[in-house]
């Protein structure tokens, strides 16, 4: 994956718009990837989905916890990106908490898909999601990469989570190897 330019896909997302009156005052609006990473150097975690154990309890708050380090370490932004729609990511969002790390819906999954991280997840009923994976992207292109161990011999995945903890990307740049 390194060196890997990454999807320019555009990505649908709900921003919140107070000229609109209402219960609901959001308006839709496309993120291209190619102009969100353009010319900065990003964190982007991927996980199979928002209001997960491992995601909601462990992976994204953890992100969230070591945002400051990862902007001292030269990063301009950490985003997370899920096979989830808009609505989904933003109520998870709001959930958690989250006040710095980013929330990216790929809710068609044409993203993961062209990271080659789609997977299966029928078993679990939860259909096509991302497998668990960590990148550092600068200018679109990836630098440094990480992915949690595959599928065991049973064929399904057991969703494993250390691979792509926010302290081994994080250590990645502090150790100047990004």
């Amino acid at each position: 994956m390194l060196d890997k330019q990454v999807p320019d896909v555009t990505l649908k997302t709900r921003v919140r718009d107070e000229s609109l009156d209402g219960p609901n005052p959001f308006r839709w609006q496309d993120i291209r990837i190619h102009e969100a990473f353009a010319g900065k150097k990003v964190v982007v975690f991927s996980l199979p989905g928002a209001f997960t154990p491992t995601c909601s309890n462990e992976q994204c708050p953890a992100f969230e916890r070591l945002y400051e380090d990862f902007r001292a370490a030269g990063v301009d932004e950490v985003y997370c990106i899920a096979v989830n729609d808009a609505f989904v990511m933003y109520q998870w969002g709001k959930n958690l908490g989250l006040k710095k790390v980013k929330l990216l819906p790929d809710g068609s999954g044409h993203f993961t898909r062209r990271m080659g991280m789609l997977i299966n997840k029928d078993h679990l009923g939860f259909g096509l999601r991302s497998w668990r994976y960590a990148m550092v992207v600068e200018d679109n292109h990836v630098t440094a990469w990480f992915e949690e161990p595959g599928i065991n011999d049973t064929g399904e995945d057991e969703d494993p989570y250390g691979e792509t903890a926010p302290e081994k990307v994080l250590e990645a740049l502090q150790a100047g190897r990004v």
